[in-house]
């Protein structure tokens, strides 16, 4: 396991079975979330695919880059509103590629929260849009409401405030939650935890991922 820029690059994929050689594609989507000292969310994302060395040129020595799409957004917060839009092509296989991108800046004034993959679908689905550009914009979506708690975390930090996470907080403060509802099964508007959080049954819950690594370190949860 390796770890460059504070994050781990080591291979997330499972190894392939035996005689599935040699590899034919690799498609690989990187995104990455900042806060703006003017408080705005910033997310950078970038899609590439490549073929091996010698498959579609016989002799060359290099994988061939054939998509390498790039897009930037700038969200308001708490407004989740697109403020901002950069989009670039790197790499494209035909020459008309380009001429949508100003499409993109259509995405200025959208609201990044529930319902903007239908949003997306819509105005830059199929012959809307570059297939490659949008599939990157609906894997960057989620990032914004990953971010949301971050974003709360890292300005405490620098006001000096109490960690917003780890403090003890009681299940009435904590409304977070309340932003999940029909995100995915877990938060189902009539699925048990929604119901448990709704009648105040459920005790706050750390993701647990960090409840493991607050036990790895022996510190305490609260």
């Amino acid at each position: 396991m390796t770890r460059s820029n504070n994050f781990l690059d080591d291979d997330i994929l499972p190894p392939p079975p035996a005689g599935a050689v040699p590899v034919l594609h690799n498609r690989e989507y990187r995104a990455e979330a900042y806060r703006l000292d003017d408080g705005r969310l910033l997310i950078q994302g970038a899609l590439r695919d490549q073929k091996p060395p010698g498959l579609f040129i016989p002799g060359d020595p290099d994988p061939l880059t054939i998509h390498h799409m790039m897009l930037s957004i700038v969200v308001g917060m708490p407004s989740m509103v697109i403020e901002e839009v950069q989009t670039s092509f790197e790499s494209h296989p035909n020459p008309s590629c380009p001429s949508i991108i100003d499409h993109y800046d259509n995405l200025v004034g959208l609201s990044i929260s529930r319902g903007f993959t239908h949003k997306v679908r819509e105005l830059f689905g199929g012959p809307r849009g570059c297939s490659h550009t949008t599939m990157l914009l609906q894997a960057m979506a989620p990032i914004a409401m990953q971010s949301f708690k971050s974003m709360e975390i890292a300005a405490a930090a620098e006001a000096g405030d109490p960690h917003p996470l780890v403090k003890q907080e009681s299940q009435n403060q904590d409304v977070s939650w309340k932003r999940l509802v029909n995100t995915c099964h877990i938060w189902a508007e009539d699925g048990e935890q929604v119901t448990l959080r709704r009648d105040g049954k459920l005790k706050r819950m750390l993701p647990i991922t960090m409840e493991n690594r607050l036990e790895e370190l022996g510190l305490e949860r609260d």
